[in-house]
């Protein structure tokens, strides 16, 4: 393997995803044309990296980061591939650069890595200003590089698929008789390999009905996650039919459809009120956000379990720059619910075309997916528009 990674990291002072270090790590070998050749990553705190600095720099110091390339004249034995070298990475302080930067440990600890491989390749930003200049900007470029071109990496473990069947509900009331049954529709989506079922039972009740959310607790499977407001009413109501869990999203009354994640930090007193009745209860809470740092550290604040990422803005992007630009966001955001301890969830707009990239992010365990199948539905019917959804979010493995 051209990378070996060595984690000495406290692993309760900070969650690392190896696999997602060891894929970018791979990913810039090939770029810098060194696949032949191997580097070891070795993830360290500050008291370790402060030793290293005094015995090979002299400073008493911690420092993000330390290569100790491979001497040219070392000997290679027939059959091995050529080592670079090692590079020392101090969690500790990459974490704080990147709060400071308001980026994900993950991707601060990818442009170490690079700065390290640059190191390691020869380069060095303290011989002169031109050649400082000159390392940054290829750090740059290699970071840019990684980012547009990496591709997706097939996960071990595929993310599930829970099916918002809201717009059931609303053909239902737009007649304003008993069909399409929702509560039939959630049974044709699990026999179809739906993990879940979402309905949003809003104050307004405009779709899903109370009658609904009654029958879907008894007759559902999978899981019942139960999207609402934060508001008295809903809450009791909530309480009462213990869903698997519930998401927090913000209401309306004039929306169409949710138009952007809840403002945990102007909410935040109604929803730690929220959130600790619910896990009083023993029902998991995720709160419905955009990818936003401060939300981030909001809902791990007040005790939430789960963030759903809001994807619209990804979805709805009028230019390639444009989605590019957001699902960087989306990227980051996972990256930073996950490092702080929240398990991640991702859904709004998301359908046949711009779900795949979602579903490869590594991090996040569901996705919330209704009106692109809904709508597929009318064309195909509610299976296979099911099964063809599931083959964007699960897809077979080679020899599958």
């Amino acid at each position: 393997m051209p990378l070996h990674i060595v984690n000495q990291y406290p692993p309760e002072r900070c969650r690392i995803r190896q696999k997602t270090l060891h894929d970018r790590g791979t990913r810039l070998l090939e770029l810098l044309d060194c696949t032949n050749r191997l580097f070891s990553l070795v993830l360290i705190d500050d008291s370790a990296m402060a030793d290293f600095n005094r015995r090979y720099r002299n400073k008493d110091t911690a420092t993000n980061v330390l290569s100790f390339p491979v001497a040219d004249d070392s000997e290679v034995f027939p059959g091995q591939m050529s080592e670079l070298g090692d590079i020392l990475i101090s969690v500790d302080t990459a974490q704080r650069e990147a709060v400071q930067g308001k980026i994900s440990l993950h991707f601060r600890i990818t442009e170490l890595m690079i700065h390290g491989l640059l190191h390691l390749l020869g380069h060095d930003h303290e011989r002169s200003e031109k050649e400082a200049l000159t390392m940054w900007g290829r750090e740059k470029e290699l970071m840019q590089q990684l980012l547009t071109t990496q591709r997706p990496c097939r996960r071990k473990i595929m993310p599930h698929l829970a099916i918002n069947i809201d717009h059931i509900a609303t053909i239902r009331q737009a007649r304003g008789g008993a069909e399409p049954d929702p509560v039939l529709a959630a049974g044709i989506c699990e026999l179809a390999g739906a993990e879940g079922i979402v309905v949003h039972l809003r104050e307004d009740r405009r779709h899903i009905q109370d009658r609904d959310i009654q029958l879907l607790r008894q007759t559902i499977k999978t899981k019942m996650n139960l999207e609402m407001a934060a508001v008295k009413e809903i809450v009791g109501i909530a309480l009462d039919i213990k869903p698997d869990m519930i998401t927090l999203v913000p209401e309306k009354r004039k929306e169409l459809t949710t138009e952007g994640g809840l403002d945990i930090i102007k909410n935040e007193k109604k929803l730690a009120k929220t959130i600790a009745k619910m896990k009083k209860a023993s029902i998991p809470v995720s709160i419905f956000i955009d990818p936003d740092a401060t939300q981030i550290e909001a809902a791990n604040d007040i005790g939430a379990t789960f963030v759903e990422l809001h994807t619209g803005r990804y979805c709805d992007a009028v230019s390639e720059e444009e989605r590019e630009r957001e699902f960087r966001l989306i990227q980051q955001s996972a990256e930073l619910a996950f490092e702080s301890g929240l398990r991640v969830n991702a859904g709004h707009g998301l359908d046949y075309l711009t779900t795949a990239r979602i579903a490869a992010l590594p991090t996040i365990e569901e996705l919330s997916i209704g009106h692109a199948i809904i709508s597929r539905a009318a064309l195909v019917g509610l299976d296979q528009a099911v099964r063809e959804m599931l083959a964007i979010v699960r897809p077979l493995s080679p020899g599958q």
